[in-house]
């Protein structure tokens, strides 16, 4: 094992620093990390229209997406609002199951009836051509803010477009997730206006912790401007100044205080996103942006109440998928789906499908509505989009994504067909193992490793993400001193390893037990295996152990 500088320049040679980026990546800062929003094309213009409809207090629609990104823009929006004294103006999130994803005809003919002046779109509309004509011929400007790439047809003929991706815009950091574009639309609000409105520069800041939370939750790269929100939304969430946002973590048992990256993706963010798969957005909306602590607790209490009720559903399935997988001959993508399975989990569902059988996923369920929808997931480097653009005709009826995961929709009778066209384009296709467990192994170090020493010099690279990945080790050969499965249902396991010294090294992972690794775990069996270091508050000790990532 290098020492603690060596591992420092190791870690950081193998994300990519420079050592010139050394100082800002290890020590994010807000005043000199940022740029200046005005560089993002279309700023200008979309800052003075949202200027003049405050002033002609016109009704403006806030019109976001329904995850853990969109739903936070909206928080974002509606606090800038409310900060500024301007009223009139509402939030819309589409449901998920209703409308789906989207800037939808429906809504905007609903926002002409209304007599709106002005929508600004979070998270999504960059491909909404048609709506756009529509709204724009009936007198509403509409200013899109999104992240996703454009389509091949072309951008909307909108009043004006924020987006880093799109051609003409030289905004250095092109990966914002959507609350960070809405961020960086406030930023400029408030630095071009801040003074009529009577707001303190760096007022903004305290919306960091809705940007890290999108920026966390929304698996951008961890790198540039998305570091410096992460580092310091991190430190905003932690001083707890949202009721509804301290219930959801109280309900979980997480000390709000002590809030890692990791109690935003696998804590908060999928209760925020459990409430458009299987209710409504704006339940997770008013959480978030609720002052009444009492209105918090009720709304809190709902969001952990069906996100319980989406992990049953998620079992479920799950034991449906191990009963017909088990019956099934192996082939190199997993296509599965039952009309019955809710396509709100789906999601969900293939990311567990992946994790499970290491493969590439397709799984499809209904809505109700005319054609079956469906989400994939990568394994092994294999990009879908490309998969998908190969399928022949009919196939499928839409699809969109990226290389690692996506959507897709399919007509009920070419389903059936599914599988067969999807393994044939396959066969056609040379993956690409980058997703083996050996690969994004750091270094491989023994038990005598597992010190604090190691442990902060680790910790000078959170938060960590895509991008940024938590540092993940090798330990070859290492005997098994003991096993223990712990928890209710037995249903976690550890494992003690000791040191030189006589030391017992403790390594912990949960949701797995001895069968879980094909009978290589027992007292004094050598192993390989993979973990990364964190430290442990359970029970008020502070401990170092491994979190094991994979037995080989």
């Amino acid at each position: 094992m290098p020492n603690e500088i060596e591992l420092l320049d190791l870690l950081l040679k193998n994300r990519g620093i420079k050592k010139e980026e050394e100082e800002l990546f290890l020590n994010p800062s807000y005043e000199n990390g940022l740029y200046d929003s005005f560089l993002m094309k279309d700023m200008e213009k979309a800052s003075v229209r949202i200027f003049e409809a405050i002033e002609a207090k016109e009704k403006v629609v806030i019109y976001t997406d329904y995850d853990c990104d969109g739903i936070p823009s909206a928080v974002i929006m509606h606090d800038f609002f409310q900060k500024i004294g301007y009223e009139n103006f509402t939030i819309y999130i589409p449901d998920r199951h209703d409308e789906g994803y989207g800037l939808h005809m429906d809504a905007i003919k609903n926002f002409i009836d209304e007599e709106v002046k002005l929508l600004i779109t979070f998270d999504l509309g960059i491909t909404a051509i048609e709506e756009v004509v529509e709204a724009t011929a009936s007198g509403i400007d509409v200013i899109i803010t999104d992240h996703h790439l454009p389509s091949e047809k072309g951008l909307p003929n909108a009043y004006a477009i924020l987006n880093p991706k799109q051609e003409g815009c030289t905004y250095p950091d092109k990966m914002l997730c959507g609350a960070g574009i809405a961020f960086k639309l406030v930023q400029a609000l408030i630095k071009k206006y801040g003074e009529y409105w009577k707001i303190s520069k760096g007022s903004e800041k305290w919306l960091l912790d809705m940007v890290g939370m999108a920026t966390l939750a929304d698996q951008v790269p961890l790198l540039d401007e998305n570091r410096i929100f992460a580092f310091y939304g991190l430190k905003v969430l932690q001083k707890g100044k949202r009721p509804g946002m301290v219930e959801i973590f109280r309900k979980a048992n997480v000390d709000v205080a002590k809030l890692s990256e990791e109690d935003i993706t696998f804590t908060l963010a999928p209760r925020i996103n459990a409430a458009s798969r299987m209710a409504d957005p704006m339940m997770a909306f008013l959480a978030l942006s609720a002052t009444d602590s009492v209105v918090a607790k009720t709304l809190a209490d709902n969001l952990s109440k069906i996100n319980d009720e989406r992990k049953i559903m998620v079992a479920q399935i799950m034991k449906e998928v191990k009963k017909v997988m088990s019956k099934r001959e192996e082939k190199k993508v997993v296509v599965i789906g039952n009309p019955a399975w809710r396509i709100g989990v789906l999601g969900i569902i293939a990311s567990k499908i992946v994790e499970e059988y290491k493969r590439p996923v397709f799984v499809w369920g209904s809505d109700g509505s005319d054609e079956l929808k469906g989400s994939c997931r990568s394994y092994g480097g294999v990009n879908l989009v490309e998969i998908m653009g190969a399928l022949q005709e009919n196939s499928i009826t839409s699809f969109g994504g990226h290389k690692g995961a996506g959507g897709f929709a399919v007509a009920h009778e070419e389903v059936h067909f599914l599988e067969e066209r999807i393994l044939k384009v396959f066969d056609d296709y040379e993956s690409i193992e980058e997703e083996a467990i050996e690969d994004g192994v750091e270094a491989t170090i023994d038990m005598d490793d597992i010190t604090n020493a190691n442990y902060n010099v680790i910790a000078k690279l959170a938060p960590y993400g895509v991008g940024n990945p938590k540092p993940k080790f090798l330990f070859k050969d290492v005997p098994i001193y003991a096993v223990k499965e712990f928890g209710k249902e037995k249903n976690h396991i550890e494992l003690s390893f000791l040191n030189s010294k006589g030391k017992v090294v403790k390594a912990i992972a949960f949701f797995k037990t001895k069968e879980s690794y094909n009978g290589k775990v027992e007292v004094g069996s050598r192993v390989n295996m993979v973990a990364t270091f964190e430290k442990s508050t359970f029970g008020g000790r502070t401990e170092l152990r491994l979190r094991i990532i994979d037995i080989l």
